[in-house]
């Protein structure tokens, strides 16, 4: 895989970008919205690995890299839409870390990136519609699908003897698709959803929405959503008396979910994407060194999604579209030299030398052609307003 070349997406691509001192690479996430308490960290982890492959004065022979920032909205595909175009016909960016969330994640790959041939590599877009989505070559993402997410959840619920669950889910591309997924599986294995309500984000009153699915009943209710809307469905439903069990995905997975919920969110289990062994050891490290809140939800998704854009350009010759878009699966995969993050300027050296690299990264990434990513999911439980790790999956 290395060695190929992907004519049909360096063809289509644009050949924009033109070199310069400064290379700069797109930073598009929620920064308003319901998941803006991840976000800034997210953030924080592309750009300590767009600062490293800077300060190492290796690419390109010497090339320096800055990030621009724009706003997604998560939710919002007007405004995700507006900032990309202005982060690819202004500000001059040759590739896009992000969006985040799946439904702005579409909408910019197709009003935006596929028509100026610039590549993205999405932390967190992890709708299953993306697996067999035709980008041309050009979209990416470090995360795996909720195809696998759902029947990792669905196992957790059943095996801890629980069969008849309630579920909710935000009204979008990420909710339904998470939603359809766990059905799908838990189903498959002797389980019954009384009720499937999907939930708005930023309401104010969520009562209504859990009334319905107190009505249906069930053992426990599964919350697949954000922060925002998803922790409220909780606390409201906590403070009701309708459940006393709750189960969640990974949008959920915040600091700010804690202090919001509070005590409702005891003995809630989830799950998240999260490498284990040596690259999860060693990203503990790069990331502590680093500065940055390095454990939180898609920070290690997202050092590897810009350092695959940066590590792509090297091994093109070239800070273009095209170039990075073409090389992007030569880089994340075998054969080549294993390169761990806080490694990126030996994978660098390398490729400048003419070698092949298999980046490791924060996540032990492995891409699976365009618009997939294998992965596992860390399982956890909140207790005493903190999450355990249980196993890995």
């Amino acid at each position: 895989m290395k060695k190929l070349l992907l004519a049909s997406a360096v063809s289509a691509l644009a050949a924009g970008g033109a070199l310069a001192d400064d290379i700069k690479i797109g930073v598009i996430l929620g920064f308003t919205g319901p998941i803006e308490s991840l976000t800034g960290h997210m953030a924080d982890g592309a750009e300590l690995a767009i600062r490293e492959v800077s300060e190492s004065g290796l690419l390109l022979g010497g090339m320096t890299v800055s990030s621009v920032r724009a706003d997604s909205g998560c939710v919002d595909s007007a405004l995700a839409t507006a900032s990309a175009e202005r982060l690819i016909t202004s500000d001059g960016v040759v590739g896009l870390m992000g969006p985040d969330c799946s439904g702005v994640t579409r909408a910019v790959l197709e009003n935006v990136a596929m028509g100026n041939g610039v590549p993205m590599v999405s932390p967190s877009a992890t709708s299953p519609g993306f697996s067999d989505f035709d980008s041309g070559g050009i979209f990416y993402r470090t995360a795996p699908s909720d195809a696998r997410q759902g029947e990792v959840l669905a196992g957790i619920v059943l095996e801890r003897g629980i069969d008849t669950v309630a579920l909710t889910h935000t009204n979008n591309d990420y909710g339904a698709g998470f939603a359809n997924a766990f059905t799908e599986h838990f189903t498959a294995g002797g389980g019954t959803i009384t009720i499937t309500v999907p939930h708005e984000e930023a309401r104010g009153d969520y009562s209504s929405e859990v009334g319905s699915l107190a009505s249906a009943g069930g053992d426990a209710l599964v919350v697949l959503g954000y922060v925002d809307g998803g922790g409220s469905v909780i606390r409201t439903a906590y403070e009701l008396g309708a459940f006393e069990q709750f189960f969640m995905g990974d949008g959920m997975y915040g600091d700010e979910l804690i202090a919001s919920v509070g005590e409702a969110l005891e003995g809630t289990i989830g799950t998240i994407p999260s490498a284990v062994g040596e690259a999860a050891e060693i990203w503990a490290q790069v990331g502590e060194a680093g500065g940055i809140n390095w454990a939180s939800s898609f920070v290690s998704e997202s050092y590897d999604a810009a350092a695959l854009l940066l590590l792509a350009a090297q091994a093109a010759g070239e800070a273009t579209p095209a170039g990075i878009a073409a090389n992007i699966l030569n880089v994340a995969n075998e054969p080549g030299e294993p390169i761990n993050a806080g490694d990126l300027a030996r994978g660098l050296e390398i490729l400048a030398n003419g070698g092949e690299i298999n980046y490791i990264g924060a996540t032990n990434v492995e891409l699976v052609g365009y618009g997939e990513a294998a992965g596992s999911y860390r399982e956890y439980v909140v207790e005493g307003g903190e999450y355990v790790t249980v196993q890995f999956h």
